[in-house]
Order: C-alpha cells, then sequence, then structure tokens
C-alpha cells in the first residue's frame, strides 16, 4: 500500500501542475505586439528544444544498445525511461514558461501583486512537473521490477539529458546575452532588451531553454539519482529489510503533497513590493517567496515525524529523523548564504560595483575574489551536515539527509523557473513599449529572479554534493557485497592517479563550456555588427532586425558544441575504469565530488555576483547607466554570465553522471 501511497502522490502533483497550466493560460496575452513576441520566443524556444532531443536521441540509442548488450534489458528500458521522463519534465516546464511571460506583463497593469501571484504560478508547473514525474517514474519501475540496480539505468538517463540540457542550453543563452551585450550595449549603447537589437529574442528564448528547462532536468535527474541512491545504499547496508527501500520514496511523497499546500503561503498583499523603493520592493517579493519554501519545509518536518517512526523499522529512529532534519538546515543555510553572495543588498556584489569605478579590470579582480570567497561557508555548512548526518546514522544518515534536502524540489525549481518568466515578461514589457508604471513592475520582479535564479543554483549544487557522495558509499558498498575489499588509501599510486583524473574533470568540463560559449558569442557578435551595418534602418526603427537568423546561429553552434564536453567524463571514467581499475575509479570518484563541487559553486555566485553589480549600478549607483563604472560592470557580467549559467551549473550533472557510471561498471569489473 506505501508504494501506492507514493505513485499517487506523484500524480497528484502532475495533475496539479496540468490544471495550474490550464488556469495561467485563461489570462490575457496583452496587445497585438505583445503576443508577436512572446511567439516568437516560444517558436524558438520549442525549435531549439526539438533540435536539441533529436541530437540526444543519437546518443541515447546507442547507450540503450550497450546497457542492453553488456548489462541487461531492465537496465536499458530504465534508461529509456529516465531520459525520457527528464525531457518531458524540461519541455512542458519550458512551455508554461514561454507561454506565461506575456500574461504576466499584461498582468502587471493590475499591479505587482497580481503579476507576481501569476509569475510563481508559471514557475509551479515546472517544478511540480520535475518532482512529480521523477517520484512517480522511480517509484513505479520499482513496483513493476523490484531490480534496485536497474533503477541506476533510470538515473543514468535522467542524468544524461541533464548535462546535454545545462550544456546545450547554457552555451545558447549565455552565447546570445553575451553577445547581444556586447554590441548593443557596450558599441551601439542600446537599452538591454531593446528591439533594435537583432540578438534580443535569442536572448529571451535562451532565458527559457537554458534557466527552465536546462534547471528542470537538472532538479529532475538530481531528485531521481538521489532518491535511486538512497534505496540502494539502504537495500546494500541493510539487506533483507524492504523498509530502508521505501523510506526515501516515503519520504519525497510527503514532501510532495507539503509542497502543494505550500504555494498557497505564496503571495504578496496588494500594495505591497513597494514600488517607491527597489530595495523595499526586492525584499518584500523575496519574502513572499521564502514563505513557500519555508511553509513547505516546516510540513515536511511534521510529516517526516511518523513516516520515519513507523515505516523506518529501526528502534533509534529518532537519531534517522534528525539526520532528515539536518538535511533541511542544510538547504536554508546554503540558500541564505548564496543570497549573501548574489544579492544587491549585501557587501560581497556592492564591492564589485565599487571595484567597477576603478575600470574594468578591478571589476574583474574583485568578481574573481568573490567567486572564491563564496566557497568557503557551503563547503563549511556540507561538511558540518555530513558529519552530524554520519554521526547520528552512519552512511544511511546522509542518504537520508540528502533525500530530505532534495524532497523540497517541487517547490525550489518553481522559485527557480520565476525567474525566466519575469525576465521574458521585462524583456516584453521594454520591445512592446508598454507604460513605465508596468515597466517599474516587471523591472522588481526580474531583479528578484535573478537572484532565485542563483540561490536554487547554489541549491541544486548543493544536493549534488550530498547526492554524489551517497553513490561514492554504493559503489563501495556494492563492492563489498561481491564479496571484494577495497581501501583508498592515498600511498597507494592508482588511487592518487584516481584523484588526480576526477579532480581534473570540472575544470577540463569548465573549459570546454566556457569555449563553446566564447565560440558561438563571437559569430552571433558578428551577426549583430553585420545587421547594425547592413540594413541601414534598424537604429530609427524603420526596419526590422532579423532576428531569426540570431536564433538559428545561436541553435545550430550550441547543438554542436555540446557533445564533447558532455560525453568527454563518460569516456574518461570508462577508460579509467577498464584500464587502472576499481581502485583508481574510486579516487576519480572522490575527485570529482571535491573539485567539482568548489568549483561549481565559485562559478554559479561569482558569476551571479558579477550579474547584480551591474543592476545595481544600473540603479544609479556609482553614475547610474552609460558612466565608466556601469561599462566595467558590463564587462564583468558577459565574463559571469557563462560561469553561472553554463559551466558552473552543468557540472552538477556531471558529478552524478560520473558516479552512475562508476556504479554501471561494477559487474564488469570483478
Amino acid at each position: 500500500m506505501i508504494i501506492y501511497f507514493v505513485i499517487f502522490s506523484g500524480l497528484v502533483a502532475i495533475g496539479f501542475a496540468f490544471f495550474v497550466r490550464m488556469g495561467i493560460l485563461k489570462n490575457p496575452q496583452g496587445n497585438e505586439k505583445m503576443v508577436e513576441i512572446s511567439l516568437a520566443i516560444q517558436e524558438g524556444s520549442k525549435a531549439y528544444l526539438k533540435r536539441q532531443y533529436k541530437t540526444v536521441s543519437v546518443v541515447a540509442v546507442i547507450i540503450i544498445a550497450l546497457l542492453w548488450i553488456f548489462l541487461n534489458l531492465n537496465t536499458a528500458i530504465g534508461f529509456l525511461i529516465g531520459a525520457v521522463a527528464s525531457a518531458l519534465a524540461g519541455y512542458f516546464g519550458m512551455l508554461t514558461a514561454v507561454m506565461s511571460n506575456s500574461r504576466v506583463a499584461e498582468k502587471a497593469r493590475s499591479g505587482i501583486a497580481p503579476a507576481f501571484r501569476l509569475s510563481f504560478l508559471g514557475g509551479s508547473v515546472t517544478g511540480f512537473l520535475v518532482a512529480g514525474l521523477a517520484l512517480f517514474v522511480v517509484a513505479l519501475f520499482w513496483l513493476i521490477t523490484k531490480d534496485i540496480n536497474s533503477l541506476i539505468g533510470l538515473g543514468f538517463g535522467g542524468s544524461l539529458i541533464s548535462v546535454f540540457s545545462r550544456l546545450g542550453g547554457g552555451i545558447y543563452t549565455k552565447a546570445a546575452d553575451v553577445g547581444a551585450d556586447l554590441v548593443g550595449k557596450i558599441e551601439a549603447g542600446i537599452p538591454e532588451d531593446d528591439p533594435r537589437n537583432p540578438a534580443v529574442i535569442a536572448d529571451n528564448v535562451g532565458d527559457n531553454v537554458g534557466d527552465c528547462a536546462g534547471m528542470a532536468a537538472d532538479l529532475f535527474e538530481t531528485y531521481a539519482v538521489t532518491t535511486i541512491a538512497a534505496m540502494l545504499l539502504g537495500s546494500l547496508i541493510y539487506p533483507g529489510n524492504a523498509d530502508v527501500i521505501l523510506l526515501p520514496l516515503i519520504l519525497g511523497g510527503i514532501a510532495i503533497i507539503a509542497s502543494l499546500i505550500s504555494t498557497f503561503f505564496v503571495n504578496l498583499p496588494a500594495g505591497k513590493a513597494g514600488i517607491s523603493s527597489k530595495s523595499s520592493g526586492e525584499s518584500s517579493i523575496m519574502r513572499g517567496l521564502y514563505k513557500g519554501i519555508i511553509a513547505s519545509a516546516v510540513i515536511s518536518m511534521i510529516g517526516f515525524w511518523p513516516a520515519i517512526k513507523y515505516l523506518s523499522g529501526f528502534e533509534h529512529w529518532l537519531k534517522l529523523y534528525l539526520a532528515g532534519i539536518i538535511g533541511l538546515v542544510i538547504t536554508f543555510l546554503i540558500v541564505a548564504i548564496t543570497e549573501y553572495y548574489t544579492s544587491k543588498k549585501f557587501r560581497p556584489v556592492q564591492s564589485i560595483a565599487q571595484a567597477s569605478k576603478s575600470g574594468h579590470a578591478t571589476n574583474i579582480i574583485y568578481g574573481l575574489s568573490v567567486s572564491m570567497e563564496a566557497t568557503v561557508l557551503p563547503i563549511v555548512v556540507i561538511t558540518l551536515g555530513i558529519l552530524g548526518a554520519y554521526y547520528l546514522f552512519g552512511l544511511y544518515g546522509i542518504a537520508i539527509a540528502a533525500v530530505s534536502m532534495l524532497s523540497l524540489t517541487g517547490i525550489i525549481v518553481a522559485i527557480d523557473s520565476f525567474g525566466p518568466i519575469t525576465d521574458n515578461a521585462g524583456g516584453i514589457a521594454e520591445m512592446a513599449n508598454l507604460p513605465a508604471e508596468i515597466r517599474k513592475s516587471t523591472d522588481a520582479l526580474d531583479a528578484v529572479g535573478n537572484t532565485t535564479k542563483a540561490v536554487t543554483k547554489g541549491y541544486a549544487i548543493g544536493s549534488a554534493g550530498l547526492a554524489a557522495l551517497v553513490l561514492f558509499g554504493s559503489y563501495v558498498a556494492e563492492i563489498e557485497r561481491l564479496g571484494k575489499s577495497l581501501t583508498f588509501e592515498l600511498q597507494n599510486p592508482l588511487v592518487l592517479a584516481g584523484l588526480f583524473i576526477g579532480a581534473l574533470l570540472p575544470y577540463l568540463f569548465g573549459a570546454l563550456s566556457l569555449k563553446a560559449v566564447g565560440k558561438t558569442a563571437g559569430s552571433i557578435v558578428e551577426e549583430v555588427r553585420r545587421q547594425f551595418r547592413e540594413i541601414k534602418g534598424i537604429m530609427t526603427g524603420e526596419q526590422k532586425p532579423d532576428y531569426a537568423q540570431c536564433v538559428d546561429i545561436a541553435t545550430r553552434s550550441a547543438l554542436k558544441e555540446m557533445v564533447l564536453p558532455a560525453i568527454l567524463p563518460i569516456l574518461i571514467t570508462i577508460l579509467v575504469a577498464l584500464v587502472f581499475g576499481a581502485q583508481a575509479l574510486g579516487g576519480l570518484l572522490i575527485g570529482v565530488i571535491i573539485s567539482g563541487l568548489l568549483v561549481a559553486i565559485s562559478m554559479t555566485s561569482g558569476g551571479a555576483a558579477w550579474d547584480n553589480a551591474k543592476k545595481f549600478i544600473e540603479e544609479g549607483n556609482h553614475g547610474g547607466k552609460g558612466s565608466f563604472a556601469h561599462q566595467a560592470a558590463v564587462t564583468g557580467d558577459t565574463v559571469g554570465d557563462p560561469y553561472k549559467d553554463t559551466a558552473g551549473p552543468a557540472i552538477n550533472p556531471m558529478i552524478k553522471v560520473v558516479n552512475i557510471v562508476a556504479l554501471l561498471l561494477i559487474p564488469l569489473l570483478f
């Protein structure tokens, strides 16, 4: 009966997402110009994702065949289910986001509170599709197969789609953004989202395929993989105890219901958000969103108590419950720390803005400094959380802490997807020349959206660290189950070699990702310059730019450039395993977890800090728009863009892909 409750919870979340989606579509889209812009963004987003999935499907078919040949049919089917579910979560979530943007801009005519609520509901469609689908497919696949090892294939499918979505979407969005900014803002001196910029539609498309579809696929696989890893680890540590396999699913089902209830707590009282003051307005909006996270966590804590007490089968169940609470505490601390390093209200961002007064170089130096400093507190929190959970209930305690942390995925992704919706709404308001009071509302929402995207990336990376540790524990436990005994000692050259190779993977992966953005952005820069040069009426508004050409360049280049960095970590992991063996492979896993976590946090927090330093100056500080400080901040923002939206977030699924591949390789190594 328990497994049916879990499946039902997943279906309720999916049903809720489609119910909310129908309600959103009943809202008016605005005037003819707004509809035209929104349709262009929709068409570009759908066309990109279709081409991306077509490219990925070729790789997926090859992997399915290899899994079937070398492992078994169930694992191959699991891979297919995981890949399809991850793709569907991203696609339908993104589709709702692009259908919400003009509606949010139109809703802003009634005030910021209604626009805020509609933006959040649009994001919640993505959030609950992600959590609901992940829980549903994992629970249903387990019910049908009762094969815990085949579930690893399902996680691998979700992870592969996640890497490609994060990379492809990230390359697309940041190449378009950088190209638009470099020529539009710096060379032509026109505002952001100016309809005269040929790259402006590509930029808005990128917000959705990167920050919406990419984040959805990312957290789908993190949710699914963490749940599967906890189930696997429980079955290995406590063989014969079926309760430890079902417990992660039960906690996920309870948390989804809690997150659904928490959506009713997310609101902004009419007349609030203090449009008279940007800083107070943004604080009010953030508080409105955080009410949802707090409500979800509190309700989950209440629900976890009887579940762990009566369904875990452990005498010392209270210690396991406290390990779960540690996961929720880590979530809140990571969110608070990330906001501190990325919000305009605090020292790190303001120090970058201050440094911009001295020029481009000092902006870059301070930005790099903040990005490195931003790793310290999250790592301390994660370390203390790991030690606390392990002290309470060993490795399984860490697994439950990770599951607890990921249990908030529905509401977290809803808040993340709030970002691209408000970003697009602001762009549409600008391009459609809507009244200043509407722009004031959409700008306030957009500014908060930038912070929420950074905060949720920090959450995704922090949860990936715990999930990867659980996967590594499963790797060791699986080897021991086969009757083998391995120790990972630093004086063993094989372990040390694996550590070094694993530690370099995030750097190599990040380098390839950044280079891909640079190459694609260069092509868009040349195209925008060409149009400004050859289409004479663009700057006067007499002729429209060729938006489609920039969209096509970004699409073709992103799809071409994403393949190598996505496949390389998988190939290197297989090569290390087959050439050097299980000990070197274990060292590689440790190296990639530690290095990847640090690099990903540094890139995402640093990039967001650069972005908000620019926005801080644009509010009138240090000379405001057009000043020397602003020019330096725009340069810093263009450097930070691929940091925070391409390389950094994509390292998150890459870490887990390496660990999952290692688990799949164990039968071939012994």
